[in-house]
């Protein structure tokens, strides 16, 4: 089971900073991933089972930062720059897999998501 730490709604100015954080129940992979209006889920960031690996997608590559506490059990995704486009409905996801991947199919645990909006 995965679930943001805050969920809701956060809001923030362009240029700004934010942090989402999300607990975790298992040691997998993690995957940060966002959404708007219908369409589908697009990749941000995702880990592997013991923060060793890490990627991002490349419209947030130097901007955003995703690491993990497994002693805390906390998945941490720090956003920063952020600008209008990154507005959208943020969501954690976790395994089964142990590696990291860019591919929401393989992610089996979603958490409720937190609504990121960037004003201009």
């Amino acid at each position: 089971q995965v679930r943001p730490v805050e969920p809701g709604e956060r809001l923030v100015q362009t240029g700004g900073s934010l942090r989402l954080d999300c607990e975790l129940s298992a040691r997998t992979g993690m995957g940060w991933f966002r959404q708007t209006s219908e369409k589908e889920r697009d990749f941000v960031a995702a880990t592997s089972w013991n923060g060793h690996e890490t990627m991002y997608a490349e419209s947030v590559k130097g901007r955003f930062i995703m690491d993990r506490d497994n002693a805390e059990n906390t998945v941490h995704l720090q956003m920063n720059i952020l600008k209008p486009d990154d507005s959208a409905v943020y969501f954690c996801a976790s395994g089964p897999l142990p590696g990291p991947s860019r591919n929401p199919f393989r992610y089996e645990t979603w958490g409720q998501g937190t609504q990121v909006t960037v004003s201009s």
